[in-house]
Parts: C-alpha cells; sequence; structure tokens
C-alpha cells in the first residue's frame, strides 16, 4: 500500500471520527486525538529548518553558475505573480456567479476577530535580510533563512574548491534530513487522523450549513484554478500528462489538505516532484521559496471572500475595484510573506482598499480552517507545477547551449 493510499485511510478515518463525536466529542477529541496531529506537526516543524537551509544552499551551489540562479529566481517568481492574479480574477469570476453573500444576514461578533495591519512594504524589504542568521533559524523565519541560503550558496560556488569540507558538509545535512523526513511520514496517517477528526468534530454540519454557499464557492475556485491554470501548465508547458502529475502529487496534496501547512507539507512536495522527473538542484530552490512567497489558494479565496463581503453589505464593486482587488491581491501575496496569518492579513488589506467594513472579515474567521485546507492543496500545488515548468525551460536551455561535438 503506498504513502497517498495510507494517508487517504487515515484522513476518511478522522472525517468519520469527527461526525461520530460532533460537539458533543469536541473536548474528547482536542484533549485525546489531537495530540498525535500535533505531535506529526511538531515533528515536520522540527525538520523544516535544517531541510529547506540545506536543500536550497545545495541547489544554489550546485547550479555552479551565478547567472543561473538569477535566471531561475526571475522564473520563478514570474510564475508565481502570474498565477497569483490568474488565481484572483477565477475567484472573482467565481464570487460573481455563485453570489455567496446574496441574501445573507449574518451577526457580526467584532470581538472575536482582530484585523492585524499589513507592514509597510518598506519594513518587509528590510526585514527579509538577517542580521543574524542563527536567530532566524530559531525563530523560524522563513524569508530571512532564504535570504541566508542564497547567500551562502552563491559564496560556496564562488570560493569553489576551498569551500568544498563546507559544502559537503552542508549536503550531508539535507541527505540527513531527507531521511528523517522519511521516518516521519512512516506515521503520517496517524498524524492526519489526529489533524482532521477534531476540525470535522467542531465544524460539524450545524455549523457549516450557514455558511456553505461561500464554502463551495471558495473549493470550486480552487478547483478550477487548479485544473484550468495548473493543468495547462502542466500539459501544454510542461509537457506531463496531468493524471500522471496528480498521481505522483497525491500524497503532497493529501498532507496539505490535512495538515493546512505549507511549510509542513514542504519535505513530502519535494520528494514527489523528484518522481516527475524535477531535478533536485531546480526543486532544491523553487519549493522552499514557493512555500513562503506562492499563495495562490489564498488568492482565489481573497477574491470569493472579497465578493462575499460586499454582497452581504450590498456593496456593488466597479470595474476599477475589481482590478484594485487584483492588484493588491498579488502584490500582497509577496509583501505578507512570512508573516502569521498572511492570508487573513491579505484580506484586510484588500477589503480597506475597497472600503468595506472589516467586520465582515468576521464571518470567514468562523470557517478559516475549513477554507485553509482547500486554499494550501492549491498553494503546494502550485508550487510543484512552478518547479516543473523551470525544470523543463532549464532542460531546453542547457541543451540549446551544449556544444555539438
Amino acid at each position: 500500500m503506498n504513502l497517498s493510499t495510507k494517508i487517504l485511510i487515515g484522513l476518511a478515518l478522522g472525517v468519520i471520527a469527527g461526525l461520530e463525536l460532533g460537539a458533543e466529542g469536541v473536548g474528547f477529541a482536542k484533549t485525546w486525538i489531537a495530540p498525535f496531529g500535533t505531535i506529526f506537526m511538531n515533528m515536520i516543524k522540527m525538520v523544516i529548518v535544517p531541510l529547506v537551509f540545506s536543500s536550497l544552499v545545495m541547489g544554489v551551489a550546485s547550479l555552479g553558475d551565478i547567472k543561473k540562479v538569477g535566471r531561475i529566481g526571475i522564473k520563478t517568481v514570474g510564475y508565481y505573480l502570474g498565477t497569483t492574479a490568474f488565481a484572483i480574477v477565477i475567484g472573482l469570476a467565481i464570487g460573481t456567479i455563485v453570489e455567496p453573500g446574496l441574501g445573507m444576514h449574518m451577526p457580526v461578533d467584532v470581538a472575536k476577530v482582530t484585523a492585524k495591519a499589513a507592514p509597510p512594504i518598506s519594513k518587509v524589504i528590510i526585514d527579509i535580510f538577517p542580521t543574524n542568521p542563527l536567530e532566524a533559524m530559531v525563530k523560524a523565519n522563513m524569508l530571512q533563512i532564504i535570504v541566508f541560503a542564497l547567500f551562502l550558496g552563491v559564496g560556496i560556488t564562488a570560493v569553489g574548491e576551498k569551500a568544498n569540507a563546507l559544502k559537503h558538509a552542508i549536503d550531508g545535512l539535507a541527505e540527513v534530513s531527507y531521511k528523517i523526513v522519511g521516518m516521519i511520514m512512516a506515521v503520517a496517517p496517524i498524524g492526519v487522523f489526529g489533524l482532521i477528526t477534531p476540525v470535522v468534530a467542531a465544524n460539524g454540519p450545524a455549523v457549516l450549513l450557514p455558511l456553505l454557499k461561500v464554502i463551495l464557492a471558495v473549493y470550486f475556485a480552487c478547483f478550477l484554478h487548479a485544473v484550468i491554470v495548473y493543468g495547462s501548465m502542466v500539459r501544454f508547458i510542461g509537457k506531463v500528462s496531468p493524471v500522471t502529475f496528480v498521481k505522483a502529487m497525491a500524497p503532497a496534496i493529501l498532507m496539505a489538505f490535512s495538515s493546512c501547512s505549507s511549510g509542513g507539507t514542504l519535505p513530502l512536495n519535494m520528494s514527489c516532484v523528484r518522481k516527475l522527473g524535477v531535478s533536485k538542484e531546480v526543486s532544491s530552490f523553487v519549493l522552499p521559496l514557493g512555500a513562503t512567497i506562492n499563495m495562490d489558494g489564498t488568492a482565489a479565496y481573497q477574491g470569493v471572500c472579497a465578493l462575499f463581503v460586499a454582497q452581504i453589505y450590498g456593496v456593488d464593486l466597479t470595474a476599477a475595484q475589481y482590478m484594485t482587488i487584483i492588484v493588491t491581491g498579488t502584490l500582497a501575496s509577496i509583501g505578507t510573506a512570512g508573516v502569521p496569518g498572511a492570508g487573513y492579513i491579505m484580506l484586510t488589506m484588500i477589503l480597506t482598499s475597497l472600503g468595506l467594513p472589516l467586520e465582515g472579515s468576521a464571518l470567514i474567521a468562523g470557517i478559516d480552517r475549513i477554507l485553509d485546507m482547500a486554499r494550501t492543496t492549491v498553494n503546494i500545488t502550485g508550487d510543484a507545477t512552478v518547479s516543473l515548468l523551470v525544470d523543463k525551460s532549464e532542460k531546453a536551455h542547457a541543451e540549446k547551449e551544449a556544444p555539438l561535438y
């Protein structure tokens, strides 16, 4: 039995157990079942920093050419921004057609929601450069870790042979991290069961039914983005069958859906894209970056939820406001990267730019965990898609530059 089947069984059993326990069993689920999921996620988080750091350093160092690093970086960020814009457009289209907030009048408990202010873009840019790389690792500040790893990888490449000892040590750390991930994945079905059971118990049918329309709209928008945008990119640019792609990605997709963590899914995502033929040097560069800044699923969610709030308050948005959502959401996906609660911050930024009451986001906060399952799944699928396309492009470039003799 393969890993994806085992995870699927754990997921299914968790849903059944959660429905059986219901609201009355939430306490039992959180006390006796949730710890299995928490321990599993803690083990994953334990290995994320050494894995991202070592794999990214080796990814850059193995490229062997600083120009190549720049070329891959530009392609990666370009793909991520482009697909994010598409995701918002799809979310807006679904929100316009489905009208999830039409005719809904629900009491808003503002006390339960605190709208966090997004940091200024200048502060975001300054903060990605660490003053102390060790402190960044201790705090798991992924953007700072990525920047330090990039500099270290470039430095190793520039120094050459004298840095071989350091290069081998970091390569050893990467291999050990991969092995630890393999050990942790052996208990993934139990972890997934522990993660999903309390969520289903706490968010049973009675809680979800009043907001079922917005939940379905977000899930449908995420599904359409995955099928139309990613499916087309994989098929026509990556030259890979979407069915083959989904089969290879199944373990990571199920893990993302259960855990709601792009970072937690990163080790498994790296393993899955290797099955698709993506080189280690490309996946080690593209995926850690994507786990931090790529928010396609979150972008689709923004489009639906912005219209949901507008419809609740009876506000008809203009064409200019639609464009504001697209531009703000796309730029915010980078600007809020690495900030806790980034998805919610993005939503408050968009509502503020439209002049809509932030209190409307309180309705979303109650079902955010359910929506997060869909958007995280799309986020990591987008990371894998971009890694496939960048790898395909780099291989074509290598063939073109190769000597004829």
